[in-house]
């Protein structure tokens, strides 16, 4: 049934907790998981407004770069301590959350989708709107959202 469950992890507590829950469930129908952090690189449309040096920009997205990296083995590190036994695999992705994590479950050929509640919060949730409403709104697998 949920065979291969894809699992956005952004290092916050509700991203966590629906990674614990996707182990669970790929341990209950041996499936695999497919654990994932996306970054938003710093030249989208928002910031032409803004006038910034395209070092800072470059260095910036290294910097989020190795962020993403540290929540990956963060990441490893919580799915060991489960106990989950089946295969995980681990990838960092560049681009808009939601579509990102809706493509890549599309071409992986997902069963289902767990992710947290929330992520970012005040403003920036305000404007981007939130991942997991989206996700839920445009998935076409099941979509398991962890509080």
């Amino acid at each position: 049934m949920f065979k291969k469950i894809v699992v956005p992890v952004d290092g916050s507590e509700s991203a966590w907790r629906a990674l614990e829950q996707a182990c669970a469930l790929a341990e209950k129908f041996e499936g695999e998981l497919l654990v994932l952090t996306v970054i938003q690189p710093y030249n989208n449309a928002a910031l032409l407004a803004v006038p910034l040096d395209h070092n800072i920009i470059s260095q910036s997205n290294a910097d989020l770069e190795e962020v993403g990296k540290e929540i990956l083995a963060r990441a490893r590190e919580k799915v060991t301590e489960t106990g989950f036994t089946g295969a995980a695999d681990y990838r960092i992705e560049l681009g808009h959350p939601s579509e990102r994590i809706l493509t890549i479950s599309k071409a992986e050929k997902a069963d289902a989708i767990v992710l947290g509640s929330r992520g970012l919060s005040g403003l920036a949730e305000f404007f981007l709107g939130s991942v997991s409403t989206k996700i839920s709104q445009y998935s076409n697998i099941p979509v398991l959202i962890v509080k």
